[in-house]
């Protein structure tokens, strides 16, 4: 366990956590896993002192032919070896931007790689170097729990009134749901944009129309409370493992914003008390979360944005002022090395990866580009073509929205 105080020890603000147990590819298969891949192949070991080497000799056989696309969350050894950086989103758009290559190699988890295939040509070929690199937020809203949800919402006659609107980090099936429903895509910089647009079609934020926000609640509680006005008591969750999501047929009435029970299973974990502790040990500390954070949380906090407006916060922030970052640790160790004139510390108590995420390591990597290299089409990503006509009109009514 690492904490606070052992952070705040040293000099670079963080210490590697131990080493999570990882399933290798080809070597077994976790049915515990939210996925349950099993995949086959001959993964090389993490300890071959030639991985470097070998992944700087596919990947400069590839050329032009491959793209690699690295999320902010991957592992430092993975990002070296990305042509591009940055969130989900703004991976598959630079995907999409690359006509000229032939694979897509999306460092990232599984809805990532949908996204990119929905928005590449037909004869571009996405890969994802680990197919057990999903997302729990993601797979928290199953299709055809959505589906019926949304029977329930009929049932009660508020349907009509409801716009649904998805985070990018759900499935295809789920993006093509909010499409064939005439709602919308949102990311965690567009969420007010996207949420003010969807009231707007139903009478505006101050009427009686709803919103059903899918999979992460926590985004869509805050931004409705935070930057749209509302209260906490417009905001209802409905559990789709309960008989009408939890919830009376009066409350679904009265709501405005439904929110799906999801959530992020890193950003979830961080707490008030992480907030009060950081501030005692560290006097005048800055502290910034993801709005995938708990509410309370986040009004705890004093600044929150997406990734993206994080980075862009610790490179404008001034020198020598203190910073407790509350999102994945990769990131943050990142920003942390990139600013050594900024003290920058974890806010969790505790060290935390995303454990899906930290699937795709450089073995994977190598194996997928070597496959590549001698012909092989491994762990394409390929959404099914009517969801991706439906998504693809939902991610086309996000990208109409202003200021994206």
């Amino acid at each position: 366990m690492v904490t606070v105080s052992t952070l705040l020890a040293e000099h670079s603000g963080f210490s590697e956590p131990a080493p999570s147990p990882l399933l290798l590819l080809g070597q077994g298969r976790d049915l515990a896993s939210e996925r349950g891949v099993e995949c086959v192949g001959e993964l090389p070991a993490p300890s071959d002192p030639n991985l470097v080497e070998r992944a700087r000799a596919a990947r400069a056989a590839l050329g032009s032919r491959a793209f690699v696309l690295g999320h902010h969350y991957q592992r430092d050894e993975v990002i070296d070896f990305a042509d591009v950086t940055g969130d989900s989103f703004k991976l598959a758009r630079e995907a999409a931007a690359r006509p000229e290559a032939e694979f897509i190699l999306f460092c990232g988890v599984h809805f990532m790689a949908e996204s990119a295939d929905i928005l590449t040509s037909d004869q571009q070929r996405v890969v994802l170097p680990d197919l057990a690199a999903g997302c729990s937020m993601a797979d928290m809203a199953a299709i055809g729990q959505v589906e019926e949800a949304w029977a329930v919402l009929q049932d009660v006659g508020v349907a009509d009134s409801t716009v649904p609107v998805t985070y990018m980090n759900s499935s295809a099936a789920i993006k093509a749901f909010t499409g064939r429903h005439s709602g919308t895509v949102c990311t965690s910089s567009n969420a007010e944009v996207a949420l003010r647009w969807a009231f707007d079609q139903v009478g505006g934020v101050d009427g009686t129309g709803k919103v059903l926000f899918l999979p992460d609640q926590h985004l869509g509680r805050n931004t409705a409370v935070l930057e749209l006005g509302m209260s906490l008591d417009d905001c209802v969750v409905f559990d789709p493992r309960k008989p009408n999501g939890g919830l009376t047929d009066q409350e679904l009435r009265d709501a405005r914003m439904i929110l799906w029970r999801g959530h992020c299973s890193v950003h979830g974990r961080f707490s008030v008390q992480n907030v009060t502790d950081i501030r005692a040990a560290v006097p005048g500390v800055n502290v910034m979360v993801h709005p995938e954070c708990k509410n309370e949380v986040v009004t705890a906090s004093d600044y929150v944005g997406s990734t993206e407006y994080i980075i862009k916060q610790l490179d404008a922030a001034e020198p020598g002022s203190s910073w407790a970052i509350g999102t994945e640790l990769n990131l943050v160790r990142r920003v942390a090395r990139a600013h050594p004139d900024k003290n920058v510390h974890y806010l969790d108590s505790t060290v935390c990866f995303c454990s899906t995420m930290n699937r795709i390591d450089l073995p994977h990597l190598v194996w997928a580009m070597e496959s590549l290299v001698e012909g092989r089409m491994v762990n394409q990503i390929v959404v099914d073509a009517d969801d991706a006509h439906w998504a693809r009109v939902a991610l086309d009514q996000m990208l109409a929205l202003p200021g994206l």
